[in-house]
């Protein structure tokens, strides 16, 4: 865990999952991953990201949302209360943060733009890397 010397709230960072992680990098279908992983929020983003890339913006939506939503209860049990850093630079936290990513930009393309700002803030509090990363 990383220690954070200024004081304030310590950065939150999940636990590895290496098995559905792997799946991925191994091209494995991600709806094979989620249905094995359904916990595991880098399979969500995965396919939010596809189904926005096809054109399938509810489908990205719907996606993202399951995975943002796997993601808060993930950093909840890992004892984030609300607010802080949960660092892109944790590989683990990258599903999450993707996600996140993922609900802004699809709640964006429908018009919700309340959503699309929250979420915007959301992850550039959460992380500055993964808004620079991600693309905001």
């Amino acid at each position: 865990m990383t220690h954070n010397l200024l004081g304030g709230v310590p950065p939150t960072e999940l636990p590895d999952n290496a098995e559905a992680r792997e799946a991925l990098a191994n091209d494995v279908d991600p709806f094979e991953v989620a249905a094995r992983h359904p916990d595991y929020p880098g399979a969500w983003a995965e396919l939010a990201d596809r189904a926005f890339a096809r054109g399938g913006v509810i489908d990205s939506y719907a996606f993202a949302r399951t995975g943002y939503h796997r993601g808060l209860d993930q950093l909840r049990r890992a004892g984030w209360r609300g607010q802080g850093p949960v660092p892109w630079e944790h590989e683990p936290n990258r599903g999450f943060l993707r996600a996140l990513h993922a609900l802004g930009r699809a709640a964006a393309a429908i018009g919700e733009d309340d959503e699309a700002e929250r979420c915007r803030t959301f992850l550039s509090d959460s992380s500055p890397t993964a808004a620079d990363v991600l693309g905001g």
